[in-house]
């Protein structure tokens, strides 16, 4: 019987590694472990003279699924994003989407008014607005 040669495929190689390493790690890992992805969004933050604001990429989530929290001088943002299911799901060919927790703690660079911040959530970005504490960077010092 006579072989030809064989195609090496490196992308198929990679993808057989992959497995493999995967397989492993499940091996070690109890069976009983949480084995649970959590998202981390992207965020953008800056300063105006008055606030600090906050940007973060939350596609695909509900308004109601989303939880600010303004504690020690960090803000921490808990969502959820709900996988959408269809009865008709037999022809599935790839699932990339994620679903499931996203989260994340931003430390603030200024200390801040918790109590008078107000969020938005537009599009898949939520906005954090919070007010910076005024501090004087002037005082008169009496010389006696």
């Amino acid at each position: 019987m006579r072989r030809g040669l064989a195609v090496w495929s490196p992308f198929a190689e990679l993808e057989r590694i992959r497995k493999e390493f995967d397989r492993l790690l499940e091996d070690f890992l109890p069976a009983t472990a949480e084995r649970e992805h959590i998202l981390a969004p992207p965020v953008d933050i800056y300063e105006t003279d008055s606030e600090v604001v906050i940007k973060a990429e939350l596609p695909g989530v509900k308004k109601e699924d989303i939880d600010v929290t303004i504690k020690e001088n960090s803000v921490h943002i808990k969502a959820e994003r709900k996988e959408e299911r269809e009865d008709k799901t037999e022809n599935v060919h790839r699932v990339e989407r994620f679903y499931g927790r996203i989260e994340r703690i931003v430390p603030l660079p200024v200390e801040v008014k918790p109590e008078d911040a107000k969020a938005e959530y537009k599009d898949g970005v939520l906005e954090i607005r919070i007010p910076k504490v005024k501090v004087t960077k002037e005082a008169k010092v009496q010389v006696s």
